[in-house]
């Protein structure tokens, strides 16, 4: 458009130094050529006025257009010193928000705190209370039953020999392995059979078997998973006697029911102390097949069923030679704990032999086995199942495969071949003993309750577990205070 009209305008201008000189030639007489000449003269006036107007009023619009962007700029710098000055106001009042939320939080943090203290002494003294209460009214029933106090005079007459009950007598080839596997231990150095296993029974009765624990990783991300608990027997020259160099003398005293008890209270404290960290985290509490025909086996499932809440968490595992020779009283109390909600373990796999629908039926849901035995290195020819088609076999029927005592790395990348998912050994983490905060020795509690019993016959027992503070709770501890007393 901007082209036609300069276009228009030259045209314009041509014709009217044009027509100025034809007047010009015509009317006043000039020649030709001094017509042409004042033609052109006009014609570059024109031009000249036409380039100087064009720039006078493109200047006036480029004038303009400056002004309206000032006054834009103006405008926008006022919006946004608005907008900072709002958004400072507005910041003061977040401030101010936070500071009051800050201050009216701190106390209620403070208080939150101290009642989730409270709240864990409140736990710790409830299972110090329950462990008491079901430990001494087992020791009790026990020992106010004649049957039973005539039996216990005979464990301690002839102590039942490895793979019998309390009460038996010991085979004659057990009897004599047992100094065989005492010359093999250095802490056994010197002692005979019968003082090894009053030894054992001192330290049982005394509540002197130490805990260890040892974790039960991922793989291959080696996240602790599991702990499992293993017993530890000091000697009196203090070395630390692992339990397959002593439970032989304890099976063959009749101690494994009584130990069995005393690793399964302390298991008990270490899942709910575990409990109050991770929630994830589960405990491996290791039984002997004599527990579940003993005769205080009803008195340690009112313990257990007073603990079901952490069933979840606590495995209770059974060697693969214990499990193939239970009878028809193992199965029933197996179902007994399975009904409460218990799992059960299968470990010291000789060979790979298992049916894991039967294992399933029973309730369990977890087998170790070593890793040389999966890795074929040891006597797993005997068994139709190959070690790499073991973990997807028993995954099939909800039963996780351990592979343990795992000592190097090269085992831990062929076990991942074979889909192995946890693993235990001395290549993650050796037994570590349990702190001393984690378990409240009864023994302690026992002392004190002897003494107050000795002083005046009676007992004050701080409450705990909902009826333990009542009179009733009183006088039966301070009863079995006077029992463990005589």
């Amino acid at each position: 458009m901007v082209r036609i009209s300069a276009i228009f305008i030259a045209v314009c201008m041509v014709l009217i130094a044009g027509s100025v000189g034809v007047v010009i030639y015509l009317r006043f007489g000039l020649t030709g050529a001094e017509s042409l000449l004042v033609a052109l003269g006009i014609l570059t006036a024109l031009v000249v006025y036409n380039a100087i107007s064009a720039r006078f009023r493109d200047r006036a619009e480029v004038s303009d257009q400056i002004a309206n962007l000032s006054r834009g700029s103006g405008d926008l710098a006022r919006q946004v010193a608005e907008f900072d000055r709002r958004l400072g106001t507005i910041e003061m009042k977040v401030d101010a928000v936070l500071d009051k939320a800050l201050a009216t939080a701190q106390p209620l943090a403070a208080e939150i705190e101290e009642l989730s203290t409270l709240v864990k002494r409140l736990a710790d003294q409830v299972a110090e209370h329950e462990v008491a209460l079901h430990g001494e009214s087992a020791r009790l029933s026990v020992t106010s039953t004649p049957a039973a106090a005539a039996a216990r005079s005979a464990t301690s007459q002839a102590p039942a020999a490895p793979g019998m009950t309390a009460g038996a007598a010991p085979a004659p080839e057990a009897a004599a392995a047992l100094p065989a596997a005492a010359a093999g231990v250095a802490a056994f150095k010197g002692m005979d059979r019968d003082a090894i296993i009053a030894a054992i029974r001192s330290a049982v009765d005394a509540n002197k078997i130490e805990l260890f624990l040892q974790p039960i990783v991922t793989l291959p991300q080696r996240k602790v998973r599991y702990y499992e608990a293993l017993s530890r027997f000091r000697a009196e020259n203090g070395d630390a006697v692992t339990a397959g160099d002593f439970l032989p003398f304890a099976e063959a005293g009749g101690l494994l029911p009584k130990l069995d008890s005393l690793l399964l209270t302390r298991c008990v404290q270490v899942v709910r102390r575990l409990l109050l960290k991770n929630r994830d985290v589960g405990l491996f509490c290791n039984l002997a097949s004599a527990t579940l025909t003993d005769a205080g086996f009803p008195q340690l499932l009112q313990f257990i069923e007073a603990n079901r809440a952490i069933a979840p968490n606590l495995v209770l595992a059974f060697t693969q030679s214990a499990v193939r020779a239970m009878g028809p009283i193992e199965h029933e109390s197996l179902a007994a704990l399975a009904e409460r909600g218990f799992r059960f373990a299968m470990d010291n796999l000789a060979d790979l032999r298992v049916e894991p629908r039967e294992l399933t039926e029973r309730g369990f849901r977890f087998i170790k086995a070593p890793a040389a035995l999966l890795l074929n290195r040891v006597g797993a020819a005997s068994t139709d199942i190959h070690p790499a088609d073991m973990s997807d076999l028993l995954g099939r029927f909800g039963i996780d495969l351990i592979a343990e005592r795992i000592e190097a790395e090269a085992a831990v990348v062929d076990l991942l071949d074979y889909d192995v998912r946890f693993g235990q050994g001395y290549l993650f983490s050796p037994p570590r003993p349990v702190r001393a905060e984690a378990l409240q020795p009864v023994d302690h509690r026992n002392d004190a309750a002897k003494a107050d019993a000795a002083s005046d016959g009676k007992r004050s027992v701080p409450p705990a577990a909902g009826d333990a503070g009542t009179p009733a709770a009183r006088g039966i501890l301070a009863q079995l205070a006077r029992t463990a007393r005589n």
